[in-house]
């Protein structure tokens, strides 16, 4: 545990290796990260600004934003004393959430791996070499086979490709080295242990809502390979334009943990230490993580604490010595080591420069490092052993200048306008009476029946109401003008009709206006669709809808490509150093014993990971026009058909498609002349 005081600086990146490991060094680097993100002082509190922002839009999101806004519209100097009105928030933009984040967590895919070491293109060479080999020499086989019973071939006849063509596709459908078997299942069953599954749901509703996601990977004796759910409202990182982070040199994690969690990742910590911890935490709380603190701003029995990676370099420098027999010897030294130049000596200093990643654990508003060392598992790609990658994969598509932007925000403002315009609806219908009738009582005094009855006001109404028919005179006993010859008159109490007509109508006007700014059209959510417009139209509309969140599905799928990528490079780590090494295989061959023999392997091999993305309903459905079309026609079987199904790269399945369909003209052109033979023959 170190304590110091410093500035905003960042350390310099040219200092030597034994200062970077410095705990001083750390110091220094957590200061800066301190200052550029929660300082006051700078003018811009950005951690706070952040937090604010996602707290807000993230209730916008559940439709629990503040009505203290609407209030303040409507009242009278803060007078809402004659206001009796419902100020519950509709919930207009939770609709559009969920219709977006349901619908992309519904997209399938899978998880592809592609060995591209050395050994793994020599074997996919070799593999096609042999049968195109076979394909030469088919005839010779063939001959072979038949007159001595000798199968020369590699490949059997039936599964030989006849031509280049089909070779390609034989290739990228039904070639797949058991090494990448073995790879896929190991990547599938760490997703599976860590339920990845609800963490890409998450992530999938922070980038429609905030417009950014980030997931988290590590490695730990204890619990292996973990992937862990990050909120973007509680992470630091350098600044950058890249809306895939990939050129920052800093990320941080700010946690709310317990004391004793605290205690149980760092033992060497006295009770002194927690004390101090906890009383220099706990003053600046509520300058970190304002809304978590409502909760929890009178506990004393946890802290926040900032877990951050710092990417820098170190230098690896050689000694290389000339023993007295010419050979020469290679020794590791440290990088302060610079021989002097001299040509008698026999030995001189070779170096290079790699990335190197480290992390550190400080406690925000306090002066106190808990940790800061070398990465212990450092992320790097065989075919690239300089480059460093983060434990921490973020990806926000609409950056732009270091603010992000989300589908949420660009809608808060139409949201606030329906909000007003439904408390603007109630006032109004609060207002309105029922229709009335005006009865002129002197106009029944000059009525006379004939029966005998009397005709009083409350007969008149009861005839009225009952008949609709009245009884008047238009001239009164003495022969004059009767001015009430309509005893009974309707009286319109329409007056606010016109009003909620205009409210009603700007109501739709600002939720087209939502529609318009998100691209979430009525056919994506079905919720009004056209009786007149033909499905074709209304799948057209849908599929301009999901374009316009295409985004946010790509951002995911690159989240999850990362994700898997790490994974690949951690489980390489696993089996190559790790101590719990055949733990691991076995929890692997749990779930597939036929990969056991490859997870032993599986360190030595460099593979490429990428996602092959299930067709969505338009691409399915125009592949099912092409195969009911060619089995109408008959040009390929329902066994045909049925492979085809499956296939989800819709470009191979329209290849394999094409490939078959002519498999089956020729098939038939055979058949039409063997059948012609035998009538002739006949």
């Amino acid at each position: 545990m170190a304590e110091s005081s410093y500035n905003s600086y960042f350390p310099s990146q040219v200092a030597s290796d034994d200062e970077k490991l410095s705990q001083d060094y750390g110091m220094k680097v957590a200061k800066a990260i301190e200052n550029e993100w929660f300082k006051r002082d700078r003018g811009v509190n950005r951690f706070s600004i952040n937090q604010n922002n996602y707290h807000k839009l993230r209730l916008y999101a559940r439709g629990e934003q503040s009505i203290q806004k609407y209030k303040d519209e409507l009242s009278i100097n803060g007078d809402l004393s004659y206001l009796n009105l419902d100020w519950k928030p509709v919930p207009i933009i939770p609709k559009f959430v969920d219709i977006v984040v349901n619908g992309i967590a519904e997209r399938t895919y899978d998880i592809k791996a592609y060995s591209q070491d050395p050994f793994g293109v020599k074997q996919r060479t070799d593999y096609m070499q042999s049968i195109v080999d076979d394909m030469a020499t088919k005839d010779i086989s063939d001959f072979s086979l038949e007159q001595f019973g000798i199968n020369i071939a590699n490949t059997p006849s039936d599964q030989l490709p006849e031509n280049q063509e089909e070779l390609q596709l034989h290739m990228q459908l039904n070639y797949k080295q058991a090494i990448e078997l073995a790879e896929e299942q190991a990547i599938s069953t760490i997703f599976e242990q860590n339920r990845y599954e609800l963490t890409k749901k998450r992530f999938y509703y922070d980038l429609t809502v905030l417009g950014m996601g980030c997931v988290k990977n590590s490695f730990t004796q204890s619990e292996g390979i973990v992937i862990d759910y990050v909120d973007p409202a509680n992470i630091v990182y350098s600044y950058t334009e890249s809306p895939y982070f990939d050129d920052i040199y800093y990320i941080g994690e700010i946690k709310n943990i317990t004391i004793n969690e605290l205690k149980k990742q760092f033992p060497n910590l006295s009770n002194e230490d927690l004390n101090k911890i906890t009383q220099q935490g706990n003053q600046d709380y509520n300058i970190y993580n304002k809304y978590n603190s409502k909760i929890n701003n009178k506990d004393n029995n946890s802290v926040q604490v900032m877990y951050f990676n710092y990417k820098t370099y170190m230098n690896e420098v050689y000694k290389v010595k000339q023993t007295a027999t010419g050979a020469e010897k290679i020794i590791k030294k440290s990088d302060a080591f610079n021989p002097p130049a001299s040509e008698g000596l026999r030995f001189e200093r070779i170096a290079k420069n790699i990335e190197v990643l480290y992390e550190g654990v400080y406690v925000p508003g306090s002066n106190i490092l808990l940790d800061w060392k070398l990465c212990d598992n450092m992320l790097r790609e065989k075919s690239d052993v300089n480059k460093v990658k983060m434990n921490y994969s973020l990806v926000a598509p609409r950056v732009y200048d270091g603010r992000v932007e989300s589908l949420v925000s660009r809608i808060t403002g139409f949201a606030d306008m329906i909000q007003l315009t439904h408390l603007k609806i109630q006032q109004i219908l609060s207002r309105m009476v029922p229709d009335g009738v005006y009865l002129d009582a002197d106009g029944l005094a000059e009525v006379d029946l004939g029966n005998g009855t009397n005709y009083n006001p409350q007969e008149a109404l009861n005839m009225f109401f009952q008949t609709g028919s009245i009884i008047g005179r238009s001239f009164t006993s003495e022969g004059d003008m009767n001015p009430g010859k309509v005893p009974i008159q309707e009286i319109s109490n329409n007056a606010g009709t016109g009003k909620l007509s205009a409210l009603i109508s700007t109501y739709n006007y600002y939720m087209q206006m939502i529609r318009d700014a998100t691209g979430l059209n009525e056919a994506r959510d079905g919720s009004t669709p056209d009786k007149n417009a033909l499905v074709g139209v209304q799948k057209l509309a849908a599929a301009n809808s999901n374009t316009a969140t295409r985004h946010i599905l790509q951002s995911g799928l690159f989240l999850t490509a990362e994700t898997a990528e790490k994974i690949s490079l951690r489980i390489s780590d696993v089996l190559e150093f790790s101590p719990t090494r055949n733990a691991f295989i076995q929890s692997i061959g749990v779930h597939n014993v036929g990969t056991l023999d490859e997870l032993t392997e599986l360190h030595l091999h460099d593979f490429g990971i990428f996602i092959e993305l299930a067709p969505d309903e338009e691409e399915k459905q125009l592949l099912e026009n092409n195969i009911q079309v060619a089995i109408a026609q008959n040009n390929i079987d329902l066994d045909d058909a049925i492979d085809i199904r499956q296939i989800k790269n819709v470009k191979l399945a329209n290849q394999l498609l094409k490939f078959r369909r002519k498999k089956k003209q020729e098939k038939d052109q055979q058949i039409a002349q063997q059948n012609i033979q035998a009538q002739a023959q006949a």
